[in-house]
């Protein structure tokens, strides 16, 4: 084994902080992974990892030395695609985790231009509305919806996601249109709950700039946006949904814009990834061909 695939081996397992984890992403026997470790803190003459029958944790040696195994593998990916014929054309695979309705909608229906125009890149594309962990999940970037917390990784901005208000046309013939967030009470809500959490969100609206929330009563609770649509179009009550997700159930008429007036603050959008520094071209290529596609579909 050479040492650029003992680099490789040891930031994986550094990221997983497991053997076994590491073993399954890069598809290698766990035992393999183990002596690819021992090799290589023989080689280079200290102790990287710290083992316990629970747990592996970087060393500081194994720290610092992380940050150059990840420069150099940079460094190798760009000097093997250096003279090629299709150096304009990125090699390998990336692993890019989004939300459903975004990923299904937006991104799934663009694909074939960027892999036609990438011969070279394959797309792992995970579409699901928890948030996931990238290390973990062996994945390169994400898509997230909604405010960040503090996690540590590189974030591209690309938009907010407009909020709009809607009802099934059956659902106001029986209940009545509300015109104030004042009269929700009076109405029934498809609740939304976390995927991550399990909380279920307040309603909310934005009043001169403040926003405002109330808690919202319901027979029904979903997880999902495909879940709180489908059930909005069953006519189970209001819901609040980014304007991009229901455009053609609001030109066929099978939704329709309630409290116009009222909308919940647009939600961030925002592209995150591990590394700034170290970036593979495949992964570059791919971000800067999906930040025009996303800021187009919630234009």
């Amino acid at each position: 084994m050479d040492r650029i695939d003992l680099f490789r081996i040891f930031t994986r397992v550094v990221e997983t902080e497991s053997f076994t984890r590491a073993a399954d992403l890069l598809k290698m026997p766990r035992s393999t992974i183990s002596t690819a470790i021992q090799d290589l803190e023989i080689r280079v003459g200290t102790r990287l990892l710290a083992r316990t029958t629970r747990s592996v944790s970087v060393t500081p040696d194994g720290a610092a030395f992380y940050e150059h195994c990840l420069r150099l593998i940079a460094d190798v990916e760009d000097v093997e695609s250096l003279f090629r014929q299709d150096t304009v054309s990125p090699q390998g695979i990336v692993r890019v985790n989004v939300p459903e309705r975004i990923g299904r909608l937006v991104i799934a229906p663009a694909l074939p231009e960027f892999l036609e125009r990438y011969p070279g890149i394959e797309i792992e594309l995970g579409m699901t509305d928890r948030a996931i962990n990238l290390v973990e999940g062996g994945v390169d970037c994400v898509l997230r919806v909604g405010p960040l917390q503090n996690s540590g990784l590189i974030g591209r901005r690309i938009g907010t996601l407009p909020l709009i208000n809607v009802a099934s046309p059956d659902y106001l013939h029986r209940y009545g249109t509300p015109n104030h967030p004042d009269e929700l009470m009076q109405h029934h809500i498809v609740r939304y709950a976390s995927p991550t959490s399990g909380r279920v969100e307040d309603w909310e609206w934005v009043d001169n700039t403040i926003v405002q929330t109330t808690p919202v009563s319901g027979r029904i609770t979903v997880n999902s946006a495909e879940a709180s649509i489908a059930c909005c179009l069953a006519g189970l009550g209001l819901i609040q949904i980014p304007a991009y997700d229901v455009k053609h159930h609001l030109l066929t008429g099978e939704l329709i814009q309630v409290m116009p007036h009222w909308n919940a603050e647009p939600m961030p959008m925002t592209l995150l990834y591990p590394h700034r520094k170290h970036l593979s071209r495949r992964l570059q290529v791919f971000m800067e061909w999906l930040t025009p596609i996303l800021e187009k579909a919630i234009q």
